[in-house]
């Protein structure tokens, strides 16, 4: 997924960022409800990580504000405020799930992948592609009955694929999922990955439609 965090704090924000990129998310860092407000409306975004109280201003008015507009893009707040009237305010400006501070960073990375399921249209952690059975939860997947190993950045690729069987998804997309913002990125990486995810899902799992993109065909076999 491609991640907003929105965090003031730089020790936790570092935190947070090596932890969600460790999981195989391209993470962009602001740490102002300026700089947020600037990514939303030049980049699209699968799930932002909100700070409250941040250096020019609150949190939750820039969450009513992305609301009015119609951008539904899931929203966790992470914040140091625990009373229950808090959590109430932020679920009732249109948060998704409400993270108190200090927490395990292990907790927050299942709740990226607890909302991102649901926003899929799929809670069920377990889903069966062709001859594959993913375990969404648990970033694992079996081929005919046998583990496959991906790394987090193929991972990150191939669910991308699987939110869009199918579909067809250019490289700038399927960039977009692995890498942040201003980084740099060889001209033949996706390729690179692709290739690996061929050779351990099967040759025919992800067709090359030359000059527009890739999509997901599961091998059978």
């Amino acid at each position: 997924m491609r991640v907003l965090l929105v965090e003031d704090t730089t020790g936790l924000g570092e935190a947070v960022r090596d932890q969600i990129s460790e999981d195989g998310h391209a993470v962009d860092w602001v740490q102002s409800l300026g700089f947020a407000d600037a990514s939303v409306k030049t980049t699209s975004y699968n799930l932002i990580l909100l700070d409250l109280m941040l250096p020019d201003g609150h949190g939750f008015d820039f969450l009513k504000k992305l609301r009015a507009t119609g951008d539904a893009t899931p929203v966790i707040i992470l914040t140091a405020r625990d009373q229950v009237s808090d959590r109430i305010a932020g679920l009732n400006a249109g948060a998704d799930d409400y993270l108190v501070k200090p927490f395990d960073l292990s907790e927050l990375s299942a709740r990226v992948a607890a909302v991102a399921r649901r926003y899929r249209g799929n809670p069920n952690p377990l889903v069966r592609v062709g001859n594959l059975e993913v375990d969404l939860g648990d970033h694992r997947i079996s081929r005919n009955g046998q583990p496959v190993e991906l790394t987090a950045r193929e991972w990150a690729l191939f669910e991308g694929f699987l939110q869009r069987p199918g579909i067809l998804l250019s490289r700038a997309q399927l960039e977009d999922r692995l890498y942040e913002f201003g980084a740099e990125i060889e001209s033949n990486t996706i390729e690179v990955y692709i290739s690996r995810l061929r050779k351990k899902l099967g040759r025919s799992a992800i067709v090359t439609v030359r000059g527009m993109g890739y999509r997901l065909e599961p091998d059978e076999h």
